[in-house]
């Protein structure tokens, strides 16, 4: 008889068999905690497509994933089976970053709310019982800290609720703060009166200011947004040459632009001049619009 090269001879039979619903529905029926077997109405098994484990450790583990639909028709469960003949001492981290994977992929096919996935780890290895906990809390040096970091809401700095008072108290953190939770606001310099102090504290070098002046310039809303700068280089004055290089190059940058501006109009009239002597001189309209680029519509208001 030809000897059996395949890896995984182990998870390759394994996954055959439990690929098969009428199978897998005895296996959860038998082995899933009674909790957990209530609330699934074991007669919806889906099976479904691809595995969550990396292509790489594919000749140590096989899984297989079932979607069902919960005891009471709403919500989704699913159950992912682990087979393991070699055990693993992350075994449990693994186990939840493939039921963290499902969720991602039940959200992407269009459902609002996550399932609830339960990992089952199946083990037939040489060593028994199994050596490790299947509580991934366990594999970090302080299990019972990150037990209530894991099981509560996670912090939430919602600067929209915090005040501005509370805010200029933030230190290095308090002028980004103040600007990010003011700056949907119709003209920043409103926040002038507020923002000074802030920089005046001292905690931020020239270029972290500047920087803040860039973000400003970029998502606020400030209509003179050179006038703003100028008057908090005065304001600032430890800051103010770094402030009034910005300044400076603003006002440089709309020098330019009303040049180009008046070139572009100057350019414009001699098409629109040129255009009004084709006309006199009867020519046609295809020619004087291929000739000049103007429009139609152009053309149109030249002739009134």
């Amino acid at each position: 008889m030809k000897k059996n090269t395949t890896p995984t001879p182990h998870d390759a039979t394994f996954r055959q068999f439990l690929t098969q619903p009428e199978i897998a529905r005895d296996f959860m029926d038998i082995h899933l905690p009674e909790e957990l077997r209530a609330v699934c109405d074991l007669n919806t098994l889906k099976l479904e497509s691809g595995s969550f484990v990396e292509a790489d450790l594919r000749q140590y583990f096989s899984d297989v994933l079932y979607s069902l639909k919960t005891a009471g028709g709403e919500g989704y469960v699913h159950v992912l089976i682990e087979h393991q003949s070699s055990p693993d001492k992350h075994m449990a981290f693994r186990l939840l970053r493939y039921a963290v994977a499902a969720m991602q992929r039940h959200l992407e096919a269009g459902h609002k709310a996550l399932p609830l996935v339960i990992p089952v780890l199946f083990y037939m290895g040489r060593r028994r019982p199994y050596p490790y906990s299947t509580c991934w809390l366990d594999e970090f040096t302080h299990p019972a800290l990150a037990g209530k970091l894991y099981s509560t809401r996670f912090p939430l700095v919602d600067v929209t609720v915090i005040s501005d008072d509370e805010i200029a108290g933030h230190r290095s953190m308090a002028a980004l703060t103040l600007l990010q939770k003011h700056i949907h606001q119709r003209d920043l310099a409103d926040l002038m009166d507020r923002l000074v102090p802030v920089l005046l504290s001292g905690y931020l070098s020239s270029s972290q200011v500047v920087s803040l002046v860039h973000y400003i310039m970029q998502a606020g809303e400030t209509p003179a947004v050179e006038a703003f700068i100028q008057e908090l280089a005065l304001r600032v004055p430890q800051h103010g040459d770094a402030l009034m290089t910005i300044a400076q190059q603003l006002e440089q940058k709309g020098i330019q632009k009303g040049l180009e501006q008046g070139i572009q109009r100057g350019r414009d009239e001699g098409k629109r001049e040129v255009a009004r002597t084709m006309l006199q001189n009867g020519l046609d309209l295809y020619t004087i619009m291929k000739m000049t680029g103007l429009s139609e519509e152009e053309l149109a208001q030249i002739q009134h």
